[in-house]
């Protein structure tokens, strides 16, 4: 997996994944991290990647220029021609796992991070193939936004994560929220790991798991019920347990 980032702070890139498994993975070379500086394919000697929008109005909107520029350097130079084009705004669809995991199909990502009051809409109807947002809130720029993208796409390419398993009961991959996990010490501080976590029943501690993760997403996400693959025995569940999770 190769990641292409158009910015106009490509050192914040540099430190960002130093640690942890993606930093682990790209000492390993199973992910590349290529952050372009917008301000390099600029059309003026001031290196101008912005301007002020016409009909007026607050800030500065990012020009057009440095951007298709950008994009098409990356794709002639890696030879990338259908690599997806991600714009980082709050505008955009908001990133779901499903997301996620369609993205980390594809052997390249070229991801745009807007900045100012955001880009020229050319940008968007001529260059851009998805639009993403993390979230109902407006940051200073796309490369925290990017930067979450990268991690979470990272985790699902072949040798990142030590077990492959490890990230398929993740929140969400299943369509639920992840279950309640515990570790040694059985007891800690008057309050007992459940019993059936240490009864060695495999089959039951699996069945355990997945009511509970019915339960939490019922309780904390039921929107995502609506969406997620259940089974007879799990709506039968579910509407056991409706009124307990009303009064909490």
């Amino acid at each position: 997996m190769n990641f292409h980032v158009l910015t106009i702070f490509p050192s914040m890139f540099d430190e960002a994944f130093q640690e942890g498994v993606v930093g682990k993975a790209l000492g390993r070379g199973l992910i590349t991290l290529n952050a372009h500086d917008l301000r390099s394919f600029a059309q003026d000697h001031h290196r101008s990647v912005d301007d002020y929008t016409f009909g007026g109005g607050p800030g500065m909107l990012m020009s057009p220029g440095p951007l298709f520029a950008g994009v098409e350097h990356i794709k002639e130079s890696y030879e990338i021609q259908d690599s997806p084009v991600v714009l980082l705004t709050p505008q955009g669809k908001t990133l779901n796992q499903v997301d996620i995991e369609q993205f980390s199909t594809k052997s390249d990502l070229i991801l745009i991070c807007g900045r100012y009051e955001g880009v020229d809409d050319r940008v968007r109807q001529e260059l851009v193939t998805h639009e993403v947002s993390i979230g109902d809130y407006v940051l200073s720029g796309g490369e925290l936004a990017s930067m979450v993208l990268i991690d979470a796409v990272s985790r699902l390419v072949h040798g990142v994560v030590g077990s492959i398993e490890s990230t398929q009961d993740d929140s969400f991959t299943t369509g639920l929220l992840q279950f309640p996990q515990y570790t040694r010490p059985a007891e800690f501080r008057g309050h007992k790991v459940p019993d059936i976590l240490v009864s060695g029943h495999h089959s039951e501690i699996a069945k355990w798991r997945r009511r509970e993760a019915l339960r939490r997403t019922l309780i904390r996400r039921p929107d995502l019920l609506d969406y997620a693959d259940l089974t007879t025995e799990d709506r039968e569940f579910i509407d056991s347990i409706s009124d307990e999770t009303l009064s909490i």
